[in-house]
């Protein structure tokens, strides 16, 4: 009797540390899945969702995900939740909006999703209030209508590792297409806002951010990143004479890179250096090698008002007041690279000029293990230093491109005014409507023929 339960003892132990295991390799996974990021608001609870995300098409609003019972998803079983997380679909149902990347988790395994379940049932805080519900224009409002999405663009094969690849290889291709989710900002959309698979990873629209190429290509993407360039970048968000993360990818250092183990991201970058490059037509050279150090301070002592007024002044004039302090007269930063050099920077080096006007609409803000990386927005927030008109974003923008980096061509007011309200939208709405109203008319000619027919058959028997 005493042996019986001293193995019943140990039985029961080990299942319990089955368990926890478990639940930790499912916070890790919640993590690497950067699940925080969205379903978490600004100063808000962990996963009580209410965070406003701008899509080309509306404002999304995430949900709650705690297992609140009331509010949350605590009544889901296991393949409900798998069914949310791989398929987009609720228990009750209803479609997701692929802003939640159900099109990246597809791939992942059932272990990995019993994990997570585990996590968010067992060790995640439920939260008893309700996140605001998402209201998208007509037709857009309409979730069934994501059901025919998903038979077009959701692939849900799991994950198959390739055999004539090194453990770290497929590890990093999971990480990539499954949990990371890299695709889902990094990939080019398509007229339905689909990802065009065969631009992966070749860069695309993020809101007001736009997400780079970061295929192998040495000249539009990271080609010429090393290994350990790679894995500092996604550390750190700073890669000093390269590039800074900011917006959404400074939110996915903070929030889920940094905290993955060397193995994990020295296995994303093994498998991002071998993505299939993809050159980017317009760009002419490197962006992360434009640009070069210019004092212009000599110039604007001792003009008047009048001549600083000048479009051709007023960004040097803006640069002095507003960047200068901290990036240096000539552009090249601190010695630490806290503040970075303007030149040989990715922001100012792009064709794409969506980030440098981000930037300066919006600031930066990334913690990591190093400490607070924080630059002030200039676009009307609480915590700017100052608030500069979309006409005055645009001349300071313009003189930081021809003065620093790569002036692929003129920045507006009308440009900084559409990174301002989230980005560009989108014409599927429109789209949207216009074929429901087409098909409407059809229905109603269809049916209009059919009754003349019957009309005919019922006074003309013969």
């Amino acid at each position: 009797m005493f042996t019986g339960s001293m193995l019943w003892t140990a039985s029961a132990s080990a299942a319990g540390n089955d368990a926890a295991a478990a639940i930790n390799r499912g916070e890790y996974l919640a993590t690497a899945s950067d699940c925080a990021a969205c379903h978490t608001d600004k100063g808000g609870l962990p996963f009580a969702g209410g965070l406003h995300i701008v899509s080309p098409v509306g404002t999304i609003i995430a949900s709650n995900i705690t297992p609140s019972k009331t509010y949350g998803i605590g009544d889901y079983t296991e393949q409900q939740f798998a069914d949310a997380v791989r398929k987009g679909i609720r228990a009750d149902g209803a479609n997701l909006y692929p802003a939640m990347p159900y099109t990246a988790y597809s791939v992942m395994t059932d272990q990995d999703i019993h994990d997570l379940y585990l996590y968010f049932m067992q060790r995640v805080k439920p939260v008893d209030h309700p996140a605001e519900e998402t209201k998208l224009p007509f037709p857009m409002n309409i979730r069934m209508m994501m059901k025919s999405w998903n038979l077009l663009f959701l692939n849900d094969k799991p994950f198959s590792p390739d055999a004539s690849q090194s453990a770290a290889w497929n590890r990093g291709k999971y990480l990539v297409d499954g949990p990371a989710h890299c695709s889902t900002c990094h990939t080019p959309r398509g007229p339905l806002m689909e990802e065009e698979s065969s631009k992966f990873l070749s860069g695309g629209q993020v809101g007001a951010w736009y997400a780079p190429n970061i295929t192998s290509d040495p000249q539009s993407g990271i080609g010429r990143w090393s290994q350990a360039d790679i894995v500092q970048y996604l550390r750190t968000g700073n890669l000093p004479g390269k590039a800074q993360a900011a917006g959404s990818m400074g939110e996915a250092v903070e929030h889920s890179f940094q905290h993955l183990t060397d193995n994990d991201l020295n296995a994303i970058a093994t498998y991002i250096r071998t993505v299939k490059p993809i050159a980017t037509p317009e760009n002419s050279g490197s962006r992360f090698m434009q640009g070069d150090n210019h004092d212009a301070t000599g110039l604007i002592r001792g003009l008047s008002q009048q001549q600083v007024a000048d479009a051709n002044q007023q960004g040097l004039a803006l640069f002095q007041g507003n960047c200068a302090s901290c990036h240096e007269a000539g552009g090249q930063g601190s010695r630490d690279s806290y503040y970075p050099s303007l030149f040989h920077n990715s922001v100012t080096g792009a064709q794409n000029s969506n980030n440098l006007i981000a930037t300066i609409l919006n600031g930066v803000n990334r913690t990591t293990r190093e400490g607070q990386v924080f630059m002030p927005g200039f676009g009307h927030h609480p915590n700017d230093i100052n608030n500069l008109s979309d006409e005055q974003i645009a001349s300071l923008a313009n003189y930081v491109l021809t003065t620093y980096g790569k002036p692929a061509k003129p920045v507006t007011a009308s440009m900084v005014a559409t990174v301002r309200q989230g980005g560009p939208g989108s014409n599927l709405v429109m789209l949207a409507r216009f074929g429901i109203a087409a098909g409407v008319v059809i229905v109603l000619i269809l049916a209009g023929i059919w009754v003349i027919r019957r009309r005919k058959i019922v006074t003309d028997p013969s």
